[in-house]
């Protein structure tokens, strides 16, 4: 049996429809959305932990890369409830911690102070994930630094102005010339 005129034009009115309207259901959040917006405080405050971690040299920094919005992003979309909670306390101790032993904000405090913090947590949360047991959660700097380290290198100045860049295809050489300096590879 022939489809007729009218078939064909449904038919193909459907195929158009799906075209434009699918990958809009398809991209749409599977489930309900359990976050809470950081506030513009605790954003800088990101920013501030990332350009410790990363600080401007000849190349620019973390927060050059929008380091605060993109750890704010990452933790509310892709961390569980419970795994925001633990990091929002983490700044909150951040902040409390830094207010009684060295006085002032972590924002806009001296980078030597900023430093011997994330230092002394960078040793918390090395012995901490020592004695973790399968199944606890990271420790929250842990997370920070690893999604600052993730967030700077995705980024066209990590890609590009901190690492060397070497488009992929590329060909392998085992023997490359290095001196001692060099930035590391990126393809």
């Amino acid at each position: 049996m022939e489809p007729s005129r009218r078939d064909a034009l449904v038919y193909l009115a459907t195929l158009v429809g799906a075209t434009v309207v699918g990958p809009r259901i398809a991209a749409a959040p599977i489930g309900p959305v359990q976050a809470a917006a950081f506030t513009p405080a605790e954003i800088a405050l990101l920013a501030e932990i990332g350009d410790t971690i990363i600080p401007d040299t000849d190349i620019p920094g973390a927060k050059a890369v929008g380091i605060g919005e993109f750890l704010a992003m990452m933790i509310t979309d892709c961390y569980e409830p419970g795994d925001q909670q633990r990091i929002r306390q983490g700044l909150t101790e951040i902040t409390t911690r830094y207010r009684d032993e060295y006085g002032g904000d972590f924002v806009g405090g001296p980078s030597a102070s900023r430093t011997e913090l994330l230092n002394d947590l960078d040793r918390e949360q090395k012995a901490h994930h020592e004695d973790l047991s399968p199944g606890d959660p990271p420790h929250y700097f842990r997370v920070l630094k690893e999604l600052t380290i993730l967030g700077y290198f995705s980024s066209e100045v990590g890609a590009t102005q901190a690492v060397r860049y070497m488009e992929v295809p590329g060909r392998y050489d085992g023997n490359a010339p290095y001196q001692r300096g060099d930035r590391a590879w990126f393809n």
